[in-house]
């Protein structure tokens, strides 16, 4: 691992990510519901990342770690490994900053994310997640190739492109006149996780922050109990494929530890339920990955009531299949 990506982000790292981005990534909406204030008794206000530019909020980390490559490195091009939200948009910002792709991608990814990465121009090198090491894989062909390694989440620059959300959200509050007391964010690697605590807890050292983890890949909860990271089981299930990550980043969690309240967890019927929520109140798709920070809102699995929580709708990339079928379930 080089100095830069053994570094831990600062709130200026987060604001000078932030300039990269402007004009290129989305400001997505905060968005408030009164059936979700009714049924907290709070103020819930959520950060439509389903919204942002390849349907996730991965693209922010990809473009300003890629923009910061040197002239020879973008041309020898950049590889990253991804069940398809970090791969969409490191073959996003890879396309807009003249940089050849190939991304290495579960062989049971949504079809929807290893099609739209392709369609994005990328290369597209699958694997099996539960017999082969992505990073392995990865690591070889960078090194046969000469290219670059946009890692999903343990890289100072892909932490402080993710914090520019936590950013927009802290903006956002206060032109509504608010101040959140309590920040959920959907967490795999914890890279948006490390990158928000740090831009919140800057403006607003009292906030708590919580990790929102799919059952049984609660390694995040479970290392912040432990003080270690500990991994996942490989026998673990979930419908989040976006939250799959086997542990806990070194960097991630070196800030996360310090920086969030807890960890949450939720099952895959309580994902299921805020996917329909979602889409028929808020009227958006949000995958299940995306929707886990909601499904803890919904399921109680935090105290709203009187006070103002947000959470990041991280993801809508989800296959019609999939979606179909969970509005069908009640």
């Amino acid at each position: 691992m080089s100095d830069l990506e053994s570094l831990e982000p600062t709130f200026d790292d987060i604001e000078d990510a932030a300039e990269r981005l402007d004009g290129v990534a989305i400001r997505t909406p905060l968005i408030e519901s009164a059936e979700l204030n009714a049924r907290t008794n709070g103020r819930i206000l959520l950060k439509a990342e389903c919204l942002q530019r390849t349907g996730s909020f991965k693209f922010r980390g990809a473009y300003n770690t890629i923009s910061q490559l040197t002239a020879d490195e973008r041309k020898n091009g950049v590889l990253a490994w991804s069940s398809g939200n970090h791969a969409q948009g490191v073959a996003a910002a890879a396309g807009l900053l003249n940089a050849p792709a190939t991304i290495v991608m579960p062989s049971d990814a949504p079809t929807i994310k290893i099609e739209n990465t392709k369609h994005l121009g990328a290369e597209v090198v699958l694997y099996d997640r539960y017999t082969e090491s992505r990073e392995e894989i990865g690591t070889a062909l960078a090194e046969e190739r000469g290219m670059t390694i946009v890692r999903p989440y343990d890289d100072v620059r892909i932490i402080a492109g993710q914090g520019t959300a936590g950013l927009e959200i802290d903006e956002q509050c206060q032109d509504l006149g608010t101040e959140p007391d309590a920040l959920l964010v959907n967490c795999g690697g914890g890279g948006l996780t490390a990158g928000c605590s740090i831009a919140l807890t800057e403006v607003n050292p009292a906030i708590e922050i919580y990790c929102v983890e799919p059952a049984g890949f609660d390694d995040h909860a479970r290392s912040l109990a432990q003080g270690d990271r500990v991994e996942n089981s490989m026998d673990e299930r979930s419908i989040c494929d976006a939250l799959l990550a086997p542990k806990p980043g070194e960097i991630t969690f070196a800030i996360n530890r310090h920086l969030l309240s807890g960890g949450l967890t939720v099952t895959d019927e309580e994902v299921k339920a805020a996917v329909r929520f979602a889409f028929q109140h808020l009227k958006l798709v949000v995958e299940p990955g995306g929707a886990a920070s909601l499904a803890a809102i919904l399921a109680g699995k935090i105290d709203c009531k009187g006070r103002t929580v947000c959470a990041i709708l991280t993801g809508g990339n989800v296959t019609n299949e999939t979606f179909s079928k969970i509005l069908s379930e009640t």
